[in-house]
């Protein structure tokens, strides 16, 4: 029995690396596409890299122990030596895992001051442990494992209950066991798979070594080692799909505090409409009843100054329309209805160019396809999002608008030689609140099924991108309500 084990040392070695390599492959490419910010997500990164790069070691690992089976222990061997720069480096990117997780993000810096504990202990037994003769190569080996791989599998096991307690204050209970589980397995790799180290002139190595526990349970301790990592691969890649509830659940939340905004937007947007209706149109019409009033009393005094005023009360009135379809025109372009989205992007274009004195160019194709109403509208709405963003905060003194067809896929462009910003930074300001400006216009493409592109950065203007697929528009769900950032 035993002698079948030592001869399946290698495969044993085979699935050891497969499975940290997997959880390292897992863990770097899930928090790499879930773009994941809390702090778990931020621990992780070492971790996934000391699954790639122990995984690596203990392929190196199953490399010499075949070369002893063929060819004898050699008396120096450069894979050797290779294999403890990589075991070295694989344990201290656990201890950066370890002490991320305990510490947590606000104080990464600390967990950074943490790691130079365990570096200085091991610096100091590494120059004891020198020349790099192969009995030398193992007492460094076996140094490593106690100095690095026991401390920091147990204070994996310690961060993991930690996370385990977060994720129960969550309310992802089911998470929190699989964290459990995966401390517990790291506890028994550190505390029990690293204890029995080859043996070597160190104390207590020289008594607890791979041998003895070989003699005392029958199989290698590398089997112990492997079907821990496996039991720690296996929980750690379960975590992960918490990434995918809290992108779920922040999403929820982003939806409600947008539902919130675009319900005050609605409110502020009628006081808006009440004040200019009082103001202005009231006073218009108030002053047309008084001179009405005026009028009929002048008719019979003085014929020649009803006339006159007859003629100020005619202006009067037509500069009340003018007002009047000012405010309808803003809340829904009657061109966007009769004409289309062109006409209505012309006509918003030349407004907004002479009430702010800026150079705003339309640039468009000959012909468009019939669009949805819901389609024309949000548009519309995103092109005036975008002019707005750009007069109020871009500072840009030439802003081009684009509508073309290409691959017959509707684009629109919204292109400024602004200030510009950075897109990551201002997604959030600094009380934490999302730029609903921005979001606005994201959610608005989505609805109808479009692909929205935002490119900018400080100093080189702002460019704004929505493709649309007029053919694939029919069931969209027009976004009540508007959206200013």
């Amino acid at each position: 029995m035993i002698n079948s084990l030592v001869h399946s040392l290698p495969l044993i070695f085979f699935f050891y690396g497969l499975a940290f390599f997997c959880m390292g492959l897992a863990i770097t490419l899930e928090v790499g596409r879930s773009k994941a910010e809390n702090e778990f997500a931020w621990a992780l990164v070492p971790l996934g890299w000391f699954g790639l790069v122990h995984g690596a070691h203990e392929w190196f690992e199953m490399c010499y122990v075949i070369q002893c089976m063929l060819y004898g222990s050699p008396t120096y061997n450069f894979i050797a030596e290779l294999r403890l720069v990589m075991l070295t480096g694989s344990f201290f990117l656990l201890l950066s895992f370890s002490f991320r997780l305990i510490v947590g993000r606000n104080r990464g810096r600390l967990a950074l001051y943490l790691l130079l504990i365990p570096a200085a202990v091991w610096l100091a037994g590494m120059l004891m442990a020198l020349p790099f003769t192969a009995e030398s190569l193992t007492a460094a080996d076996v140094f490593t494992r106690y100095s690095l791989a026991i401390p920091g599998s147990i204070l994996a096991a310690w961060g993991l209950v930690l996370q385990n307690r977060r994720f129960s204050r969550a309310g992802m209970t089911s998470f929190g066991w699989d964290v459990l589980l995966a401390a517990l397995a790291f506890l028994i790799y550190g505390a029990v798979g690293q204890v029995f180290s080859n043996a070597s002139r160190l104390f207590p190595s020289n008594y607890l070594n791979a041998a003895v526990f070989e003699t005392w349970f029958g199989f290698p301790i590398q089997l112990l080692r492997a079907g821990t990592a496996c039991m720690v691969t296996v929980f750690i890649i379960r975590s992960l799909r918490s990434f995918e509830v809290e992108n779920a659940l922040r999403m929820e939340q982003m939806r409600a505090e947008m539902l919130h905004h675009t319900v005050q937007a609605q409110e502020t947007e009628r006081q808006r409409i009440a004040r200019e209706l009082h103001d202005q149109t009231g006073q218009t019409l108030t002053a047309l009843g008084m001179g009405l009033r005026g009028l009929s009393e002048a008719l019979r005094s003085n014929p020649e100054r009803a006339a006159q005023r007859a003629q100020k009360l005619e202006s009067l009135s037509a500069a009340g329309m003018l007002e009047l379809q000012r405010i309808v025109s803003g809340l829904h372009p009657p061109q966007l209805d009769d004409l289309g989205l062109l006409p209505a992007l012309r006509w918003y274009v030349q407004d907004a160019s002479e009430r702010f004195g800026l150079q705003i160019q339309l640039q468009s194709a000959a012909h468009l396809p019939e669009l949805s109403p819901e389609v024309k509208i949000t548009l519309y709405r995103i092109a005036q999002e975008a002019i707005t963003n750009a007069i109020r905060h871009a500072q840009a003194k030439r802003i081009t608008v684009q509508v073309e067809i290409i691959d017959e896929i509707l684009v629109l462009v919204v292109e400024d030689d602004g200030v510009g910003f950075d897109p990551v930074r201002t997604a959030a300001n600094p009380k934490g609140q999302p730029c609903w400006g921005l979001m606005g216009m994201q959610e608005r493409a989505r609805l109808i099924g479009g692909l929205y592109t935002l490119d900018s950065r400080p100093g080189a203007g702002t460019r704004v991108s929505i493709e649309v697929d007029p053919a694939g528009t029919q069931d969209t769900v027009q976004l009540e309500g508007e959206l200013y950032g």
